[in-house]
């Protein structure tokens, strides 16, 4: 008895506010403060709705009809139609119960607002320009508040009272150089116009096959994406920074001309499907290389017809050639470590301020800077998961970014905003695929604290330094050395996490046995790098096998080998170049699984602390 009386008291409290709404609609519509509205008929009785992708919640939203995709004032449109089978707006109020103009067609206060809001081409009456207006139903507002309806929100038709649309005007005009004023939110498979390049990944034995990488929405490239995202990785918000203050075209594109690579890096069998190029059986299974596009750097030669003729295909990869010089290194030059060869240790010249003072050497290298292209079904299956999980995390842990990771089950290819990679090789890159090649590989993650400036809270820039020394020898040796630097900050947790962990390290009392449990605790996880996508580079360069791993991780190791890559010797950060504030990094890391030869007992990281604030004034 008492549910029931609260639903009764529920449903008096419901009537009273219908009472209400029913008088202001009243007032409004004899105030005739509603504009008339124009809408059309749909011109088909329902609209196809976008393919579902497995285990995605789906709004239905289907191809607008009319003289442009989903144009708001196109025959068609989803937005026009009285019928909610074809999706869009209307299929996602009427899922959650929201107001239409069948749905409210029995309510008497909301009859009224529906009446003050409706289309009056019923009767004939003339448009503007003396044309009859279009049949139709009045355009519902779903549960849109009055205050919203008033000012034209929601509508498909001219709302806006004249002094809020005098403003938007001087806003539109100010934008009309940069896009056009009707905004593409998101497209859909089948849809009026979208037509993608195709692309088969893995495919070979040119870039032809496979097919060219385009996210680009400038001008006539829009309808013809097969990539979702954009160039550039996160620094694609830079250029967006760029456009809005009128610094850069929004339809602006680089000249290519004498940007093509000064050295070769020819097709090896890791860019083909399995690694075998054995056509479309193998192409659908075990990607070698799934997180960026391999043909990346090639694009200016490749493509270079279809670019000058507005295909917006760009260079994702740029290899150079380069000089490293690093202070450390000098040192060890000067010790003797490495000879200066004149080849891959050349000497530094004297400097103009410093007559006479010795400054050290330089190394000889190429490199190569990779941004990521993700091939969604591989990177999913790379990483144990499903497509549909993954296009539906990277969808709402972003904020909703890309609409049409979920809205474009048949992109299969991803430019995601984050940091890529830069190779650094020291020898002759075409001796890499070579078996009888001795092969010395560092790679390493990002850590602008201590690669940069120097922090001994870690051991990141020793273990880097070591791991560059190694490469140089071994070049020196006849075989080739590679350092990978990974824009992975903080084990790709970022910076003011990795802060947020030294402040609880510190004020907790620092010790190797707390390490990982201060990442989990401050980020939820103790490491977000995914090393299983890490390989995809080796494979680029042709690496089949490596003689010298300069790395701990056990992570990374087991990445590589189950990656086809074999591994002769695993080499530790020598115990004299770990500092002591980083000694509770290293004992954490050995005691966790890390490689070394040293062994660390739960009773040894109990007992490995660091300093504490207290200890040194901070």
């Amino acid at each position: 008895m008492s549910e029931l009386k609260q639903i009764l008291d529920i449903l008096e409290r419901l009537d009273a506010r219908q009472d209400k709404l029913q008088q202001q609609v009243e007032a409004l519509a004899a105030a005739r403060q509603f504009p008339t509205l124009t809408t059309y008929k749909p011109s088909s009785p329902s609209t196809p709705s976008s393919p579902v992708i497995p285990g995605v919640e789906h709004v239905p939203c289907g191809p607008a009809g009319g003289p442009g995709p989903m144009s708001p004032t196109s025959p068609g449109s989803p937005r026009a139609s009285s019928s909610i089978a074809g999706g869009g707006v209307h299929a996602l109020r009427h899922a959650r119960g929201s107001f239409s103009a069948s749905a409210v067609a029995g309510s008497t206060a909301l009859q009224a607002l529906t009446n003050a809001l409706s289309l009056s081409g019923a009767s004939g009456s003339p448009n503007d320009d003396g044309s009859a207006k279009a049949e139709g139903t009045a355009t519902p507002y779903g549960n849109l508040s009055l205050a919203a309806a008033a000012v034209g929100a929601g509508g498909p038709g001219a709302m806006t009272p004249p002094s809020v649309k005098e403003g938007r005007e001087r806003d539109e005009t100010k934008m009309g150089a940069l896009y056009p004023s009707r905004v593409v939110l998101t497209t859909y498979p089948g849809q009026a116009g979208i037509h993608p390049l195709p692309i088969n990944w893995g495919a070979g034995p040119t870039a032809r096959e496979r097919g060219a990488v385009v996210c680009s929405r400038i001008k006539s490239n829009l309808p013809m994406r097969n990539s979702i995202g954009a160039h550039a990785g996160s620094y694609s918000v830079y250029r967006a920074l760029s456009i809005a203050m009128g610094q850069l075209r929004p339809d602006w594109r680089p000249d290519l001309t004498n940007t093509h690579p000064p050295f070769v890096l020819p097709p090896r069998p890791g860019w083909f499907g399995d690694g075998t190029g054995r056509g479309e059986e193998g192409n659908k299974k075990d990607w070698k290389i799934v997180s960026f596009d391999p043909w990346g750097a090639m694009s200016q030669e490749i493509w270079g017809k279809e670019y000058a003729e507005g295909l917006d295909v760009r260079p994702t990869i740029s290899q150079t050639k380069a000089h490293i010089k690093i202070e450390e290194l000098d040192a060890l030059a000067r010790k003797g470590e490495f000879p200066v060869d004149g080849e891959i240790v050349i000497k530094s010249p004297e400097l103009p301020a410093f007559p006479g003072v010795d400054q050290g050497v330089e190394i000889n290298t190429y490199k190569a800077a990779i941004d990521p292209v993700w091939y969604l079904p591989g990177v999913a299956a790379r990483l144990g998961i499903d497509e549909s999980t993954l296009r539906r995390a990277l969808f709402e842990d972003t904020g909703g970014m890309y609409a049409e990771l979920l809205t474009r089950p048949d992109i299969k290819v991803f430019l995601p905003p984050i940091g890529g990679m830069t190779v650094y090789i020291m020898g002759d890159p075409a001796k890499l695929s070579d078996p009888n090649t001795e092969v010395t590989c560092r790679p390493h993650d990002s850590c602008a604290g201590s690669d940069v400036f120097g922090s001994d809270i870690c051991t990141c820039r020793p273990y880097l330094i070591f791991g560059i020394s190694e490469a140089i020898k071994c070049a020196q040796r006849g075989g080739v050395g590679v350092v990978v630097y990974f824009q992975k900050e903080g084990r790709a947790l970022g910076e003011v996490v990795k802060y947020m962990v030294y402040n609880r390290r510190k004020r907790g009392g620092d010790s190797a046995a707390e390490y990982f449990n201060n990442t989990a605790v401050v980020a939820g996880v103790k490491d977000a790098r995914h090393q299983a996508l890490m390989p995809d580079v080796l494979h680029w360069l042709g690496i089949n096998h490596i003689t010298n791993l300069i790395s701990m991780s056990n992570m990374k190791y087991d990445a590589i080998i189950a990656s086809g890559i074999t591994v002769k010797n695993r080499y530790e950060i020598p115990d004299e170049l770990i500092p002591a504030d980083g000694r509770v990094e290293i004992d954490a890391k050995i005691q966790s699984g890390y490689f070394s030869k040293k062994e660390v007992t739960e009773e040894l990281v109990q007992k490995t602390k660091g300093r504490n604030w207290e200890d040194i004034v901070h």
